[in-house]
């Protein structure tokens, strides 16, 4: 049977083509995924192994420290220095540090944008960093920049460079240029280094260091030196780790950090492989009716139905090894391509070979092979029942009235079950929620699929009356679409399932992208908010008098965000300028008054009110940073939104201690005299001494930080999804084709009473248009529904959030739909218009 089995892939590798495209496809994305992430993660693990090889302890921050800024002391680090078994110690201070080109503008677009200390032993050498041109900082006023930073800004050494830490910029004289093994410059972010002494008056207070490494002596392990070391740390801010210890830690970062990635371009290649399966299915469907003349015969002549069915599923393992193989090599090629990519877009990727793991290689091959013999399952079974008297009846099985019955039953139970579990995500919290909808999208789509062969008949009737207008091609088309309901809706569910997520995805975003003008239209007054130019990033408080000082600044509130004990709890909080704050923003009101700040009262956001069951008036025991106590009364009670969180209660600035370590402005908001203008801007510019650490956004760049954020999601899916679509393109090539083998004297008979080639040709276009656009509509309105499902999970963060739909891009997917249609027919419709009739005529 396996040797029957070769010989029918042989016999009809044409036909089987498609189908191999899909699974290597498919299988391309997952080998390629998995090892440009296995590639990229063992690149960056080398790199940072680097560089502590000849680090025996460091000590750094705990993860789980309640400081912004833990150190240590000058103290504690001359007592490391001074234990047994030490044979040197460097102390190191850094944070953020932002350099400009000499356009101002600001170099580095990586991890981060980092601020160190030149730190040499006795050789006058930090064996950190390698340079290649001049020296490491000596003086106040020097600093060195890394290679690639120089490079990108035109600077050699000697030149003036600007650099801002949390405050004002800065010029420096570049002193040197080094390469590093530092992983986040590597990624495409910059360093600079300044001497010890800058360093810690920039970022710490003198004396005082973020992180030591330590060196052993000959014959002193590394885990008893750490063990001396912790000792001596005063508190639980600080650890001391061995360097290995660190370089795993370093490494488990890294592959947290890809995961994300990871689990993306995978989810990506599940659902091109998905798509793939009922091309799969559809292709095997249709061999196995065109050849239930040869099964019968098997039967016939002795053959179980078990070795029958083996016989089919032995063809699906030889097409799907082939089509892993071919996938497996195409992945290789994609891997290295994504690195390229990466480099192309500004991320330095370390040098390194590309691994190929033996996961990637099994995961790969078994991938493919599965999902390529469970498509081929059921139409193996249904081939395990031909009867041994079919070979002498026609060679369709029509759907016994039962087996309908159940296939819709199910069809129905499942769809009902999804809808209720989107339904239940819809109004859970966002975590919950995503999770109920996601797995309710998965059972939904299931569902839907199951039942789009009942769905096919009364759906495309409604366009049958527009076909007529194409004579007989039009008729018969429609007829032909709704002939094998069951290969109608296998073909359209492939375009069914990318238009779902395409759909659901684009109803979302511009639901929200509308919610999001509409806040900064009726929520923020200012005309500028001053943000830090590094994500997540803080702004000294120095900003803020600055901007207050500038020409034309009539109102200027900063978000200090902190936290406090309000009613025996911590509390996250944000100190606001009373006066000015409900000139900048303007919160929606559950209750109490808006000028509430200016009369010393605080402002809670409505969720940590029912949290706590607060309401206004009441007065709450606060202790301070300080350690100090008092009392704040609630004053209103508001809605979160984008630019106020929902979590943080606001309070006058005065409450936060000035001595608050914790503190940190995330961002500025700025109201003008004259309003948004160049002029205005060039002054908070000036005012902020043309720094590259801040960011000056008008209204409009505003929308365009929150927004762009919903624009790169859609650009995302788009791309990821545009392999299911190029899968359910070749479906439909796929489906055209054996239906055209499939009534070669249909067609033979209807060019001999009449019909001409372009009437043939149009006939099967408009079959696959229709065929297309049907399963165009299932999509979108499936995805109409997930989109306002996910729409109504998201009103928490958005109350503001109305369920909008994209009625532009709904008829631009329709079209393209159409499109695919059109052009997935090409091929089978020449291939019929050039049947020769007789020999068409003769075919059995």
């Amino acid at each position: 049977m396996f040797r029957t089995a070769l010989r029918n892939v042989l016999a009809h590798k044409a036909r089987l083509l498609m189908t191999v495209l899909a699974v290597t496809l498919g299988v391309a994305f997952v080998s390629g995924t998995l090892t440009f992430t296995d590639t990229l993660r063992n690149a960056f693990q080398n790199d940072t192994a680097k560089s502590y090889e000849n680090v025996a302890v460091a000590v750094t921050p705990t993860p789980t420290t309640s400081e912004r800024n833990p150190a240590v002391s000058r103290q504690t680090f001359d007592k490391i220095r001074k234990l047994d078994g030490v044979k040197s110690v460097v102390g190191r201070a850094g944070g953020v540090a932002f350099v400009a080109d000499r356009d101002g503008k600001l170099i580095g677009s990586g991890w981060s944008n980092a601020g160190s200390a030149f730190a040499p032993g006795k050789d006058g050498t930090d064996d950190r960093y390698t340079f290649v041109k001049g020296f490491g900082p000596v003086a106040d006023g020097q600093i060195a920049l890394d290679q690639d930073s120089a490079a990108k800004g035109g600077y050699q050494v000697g030149d003036t460079v600007r650099v801002a830490t949390n405050g004002p910029a800065r010029e420096y004289t570049l002193s040197g240029i080094f390469t590093t093994d530092d992983g986040a410059v590597n990624a495409g972010g910059s360093l600079v280094l300044f001497n010890t002494a800058v360093s810690q008056r920039l970022y710490l207070q003198p004396g005082f260091y973020n992180d030591i490494t330590v060196k052993a002596a000959p014959g002193v392990t590394d885990v008893a030196l750490r063990d001396r070391i912790q000792k001596l740390l005063p508190d639980d801010d600080m650890q001391a780790l061995t360097g290995r210890q660190l370089a795993t830690q370093q490494a488990e970062r890294i592959e947290h950090e890809l995961s994300g990635l990871k689990k993306m371009l995978l989810a990506a290649a599940g659902i091109a492989l998905f798509v793939g399966i009922f091309l799969i299915s559809n292709t095997f469907t249709m061999l196995v009716a065109q050849r239930t003349k040869d099964l019968a015969l098997l039967r016939a002549v002795g053959a179980s139905r078990r070795q029958v069915t083996r016989s089919v599923l032995s063809e699906a393992l030889v097409v799907g090894a082939a089509a892993s193989a071919a996938g497996f090599v195409l992945g290789l090629v994609m891997a290295v391509a994504l690195r390229s990519a990466m480099g192309g877009f500004g991320a330095k990727i370390p040098n390194g070979p590309l691994i190929v793991s033996s996961t990637t290689i099994v995961a790969a091959l078994a991938v493919g092979v599965l999902v390529t013999m469970l498509a081929a399952w059921l139409p193996a079974r249904r081939a395990a029942k031909i009867p041994p008297v079919a070979a002498l009846g026609s060679v369709h099985l029509p759907a016994t009235t039962k087996s309908l019955v159940v296939r819709n039953s199910i069809g129905t139970l499942v769809t009902l079950f999804g809808s209720a579990l989107i339904l239940s995500g819809s109004t859970a919290g966002t975590e919950a929620g995503m999770a109920a909808i996601a797995f309710g999208a998965f059972f939904t789509m299931i569902g839907v699929i199951v039942l789009i062969p009942l769905l096919s008949r009364p759906v495309i009737a409604l366009v049958r009356p527009l076909l007529r207008a194409f004579g007989v091609s039009g008729t018969l088309a429609g007829r032909n679409a709704v002939r094998n309901p069951r290969r109608t809706g296998a073909t359209a569910s492939a375009l069914a399932i990318g238009l779902t997520l395409i759909t659901a995805v684009s109803v979302l975003g511009v639901s929200v992208g509308q919610a999001l003008d509409q806040q900064i239209t009726d929520r923020v007054k200012a005309d500028y908010m001053l943000a830090p130019a590094q994500e997540f990033g803080t702004m000294d408080a120095s900003a803020v008098d600055a901007v207050r000082k500038a020409r034309g600044a009539t109102a200027v509130s900063p978000l200090r965000e902190s936290e406090l004990r309000l009613d025996g709890k911590p509390t996250d909080v944000a100190g606001v300028t009373p006066g000015a704050f409900h000139e900048v923003l303007a919160p929606e009101l559950v209750s109490g008054s808006p000028d509430t700040l200016a009369k010393g009262r605080i402002a809670v956001p409505d969720e940590v009110a029912r949290a706590n069951g607060w309401k206004v008036g009441d007065t709450l025991p606060v202790t301070y940073t300080d350690k100090s106590t008092g009392k704040l009364t609630i004053g209103a009670i508001f809605k979160g939104n984008e630019f106020v969180s929902s979590y943080s209660v606001l309070v006058p600035e005065e409450a936060l201690r000035a001595d608050d370590s914790r503190a940190y402005i995330s961002r500025i908001f700025v109201k003008m005299d004259g309003g948004v203008s160049d002029r205005n801007e060039q002054a908070l510019v000036d005012a902020l001494g043309n720094s590259p650490a801040f960011r000056v956004m008008d209204r409009q760049d505003i929308y365009n930080e929150f927004g762009g954020i919903i624009a790169s999601m859609l650009k995302m899916m788009y791309a990821l999804l545009a392999m299911a679509l190029v899968i359910a393109v070749l479906g439909v090539i796929n489906t055209m084709a054996m239906s055209v083998f499939e009534r070669r004297q249909e067609i033979g008979m209807l060019r001999a009473t009449g019909l001409d080639r372009r009437g043939v040709k149009q006939m099967v276009r408009l079959e696959a248009v229709v065929i297309s656009l049907f399963g165009a509509v299932v999509g979108i309105a499936v995805g109409v529904f997930l989109g306002w499902a996910l729409s109504q999970m998201t009103k928490d963060a958005l109350p503001d959030l109305a369920v909008v739909l994209p009625w532009g891009q709904i008829g631009l997917f329709l079209l393209s739909a159409a499109a695919v249609g059109a052009l997935a027919a090409v091929w089978p419709a020449r291939s019929a218009a050039r049947l020769n009739m007789l020999t068409a005529i003769k075919t059995e």
